[in-house]
């Protein structure tokens, strides 16, 4: 009787931990995808450089802009679900002139082990797009 009850106990050990990882799992694929969508908004505040008779125009990404386009794309979502403090970080920017950068840090707050982290734990996800014009 005491051996299956100790069984039990480790089985819900096991199923807490991998709830708790999972939890952390998706919250991290979500800001991902919120990171993707603020840098894809951002590589599309290009500005048309150079261009002549015999070159086509090239794109041109700066840094004012594409982090105002980030901010402007995260004021404009709702927090998802199990994530909080969503902020851009400090790499967020122009790679080179062509590429958007845009790094996105949160606070995730795992499932069932909330009173262990009561402050969450702190994920940070980076984002490139590049700015292309075809013509």
């Amino acid at each position: 009787m005491i051996l299956l009850i100790g069984y039990v106990l480790i089985s819900l050990l096991v199923v807490t931990v991998v709830a708790a990882a999972g939890s952390i799992y998706l919250g991290h694929k979500k800001l991902l995808s919120i990171a993707d969508g603020a840098a894809l908004a951002a590589a599309d505040t290009f500005e048309l450089s150079g261009g002549s008779a015999t070159a086509d125009p090239g794109t041109l990404l700066t840094a004012h802009s594409v982090l105002g386009a980030a901010q402007d794309y995260l004021a404009g979502i709702g927090s998802p679900e199990g994530l909080g403090n969503i902020v851009l970080d400090s790499a967020t920017g122009v790679g080179d002139g062509r590429t958007a950068v845009v790094g996105v840090s949160a606070v995730v707050h795992p499932l069932f082990i909330n009173f262990l982290v009561p402050e969450g734990i702190s994920i940070s996800v980076s984002s490139t797009a590049r700015a292309n014009l075809v013509l």
